[in-house]
């Protein structure tokens, strides 16, 4: 009798082992890894990498102007309207493994500007995230990156100088890592 539960007991880590290994290796559904985090310009931005529920990543960011300020939509121009504003943006630079799946989304909608012109379209003050779809790149290890981020912060009297394409470099996990084909 000894010699069977040894034996399934033996056979039992053959199969659990590898088993919790790969569940190890997941990025569980609705969870994120923080990737990078700075305040430039009073501006506090974190950008991590996150999975939602269907499998698919994001790469998303948090930026928090300070209070009473307010940012600026993702859809207006990269030099503002009539010079005035700067977008907010996460984008993957031009080299990047990453591979962009569809279109920057904002967690809130931006409005039309309370004063001219019109067309400068803000997001109400506080925190706005942004998050992109993305295919990560191949391979079983971490590969360092690299993202793009713009943003201005603005309040009712003053802006703070806006950041323009500032370079974020990253280490983001290849597709293997997480036990995907």
């Amino acid at each position: 009798m000894n010699i069977k539960l040894r034996s399934l007991f033996c056979i039992l880590l053959w199969v659990i082992l590898p088993l919790a290994t790969f569940v190890s290796c997941t990025l569980p559904a609705n969870e994120s890894i923080p990737l990078a985090s700075f305040t430039e310009n009073y501006v506090n931005v974190s950008i991590y990498l996150e999975r939602n529920s269907e499998g698919n990543y994001f790469l998303s960011g948090i930026f928090l102007p300070p209070e009473g300020y307010h940012l600026y939509s993702k859809d207006i121009p990269i030099h503002g309207v009539n010079g005035l504003g700067r977008p907010t943006l996460l984008e993957l630079a031009e080299e990047s493994e990453i591979k962009a799946l569809g279109i920057l989304t904002e967690s809130v909608e931006a409005q039309e500007a309370d004063f001219d012109p019109k067309e400068l379209l803000v997001y109400p003050a506080g925190a706005v995230t942004l998050s992109l779809p993305i295919k990560l790149p191949p391979g079983n290890h971490w590969i360092d990156e690299e993202l793009k981020v713009t943003y201005m912060a603005c309040s009712a009297s003053q802006c703070k100088l806006p950041v323009v394409g500032k370079i974020v470099p990253i280490r983001i996990p290849g597709v293997n890592v997480f036990g995907h084909p």
